[in-house]
């Protein structure tokens, strides 16, 4: 009897050990996120599951071209998925199927290495972003709801960066921000 007694005690202290661990990490720093439909093909499908990196935006601002997990602006419950195009500060313009972005007077068309070339933004559009929002659009720019129909999304309500591809495992990968020419195609 004392020795079943030995080894629920010894259970209970790799439980607890484990939790203490767990935990932090999965609330703190790391925690896991399904994409649920289509709005970011072809860059990621509908049940990848991804790892999303809540530390680093707590010592760097979001960049351009991160792909980021945010509290939907119009349901704090739902979670979105979608990349940021326009920084605080910036103009913003869709036009012709096009992306603009207007900072310090220099109006710049966007190069998006990661779609299609046939990929054409819908929704003629102008915004200019304060000094706390960001401009972002879903990758399938077809069917996306994002900063086009609901404005632009706060920075309180990022909650962290598309880090790890970990499902498909044929699609196993660390997920890189595209680096953006910064000679942009000037009009």
């Amino acid at each position: 009897m004392k020795s079943f007694f030995s080894f629920i005690f010894e259970v209970l202290k790799i439980v607890v050990v484990a939790v203490l661990i767990v935990l932090p990490i999965r609330y703190f720093l790391f925690q896991p996120f399904f994409v649920r439909g289509t709005s970011m093909e072809p860059n990621f499908q509908n049940f990848d599951y991804l790892i999303i990196d809540e530390l680093s935006y707590r010592f760097r601002e979001p960049k351009r071209g991160d792909v980021v997990v945010f509290k939907y602006p119009q349901d704090s419950s739902s979670r979105f998925i979608k990349r940021i195009i326009g920084l605080p500060g910036e103009k913003i313009k869709i036009e012709e199927g096009k992306v603009f972005i207007e900072k310090e007077g220099e109006l710049r068309i966007l190069e998006e290495p990661y779609l299609p070339e046939s990929t054409k933004t819908s929704r003629d559009i102008e915004t200019v972003l304060k000094g706390d929002e960001y401009f972002v659009l879903g990758d399938n720019r077809t069917f996306s709801s994002d900063s086009r129909r609901w404005g632009p999304l706060k920075r309180d309500k990022i909650v962290g960066r598309a880090f790890l591809r970990l499902w498909p495992l044929s699609c196993f990968a660390k997920i890189e921000t595209p680096q953006y020419q910064l000679n942009f195609q000037y009009f």
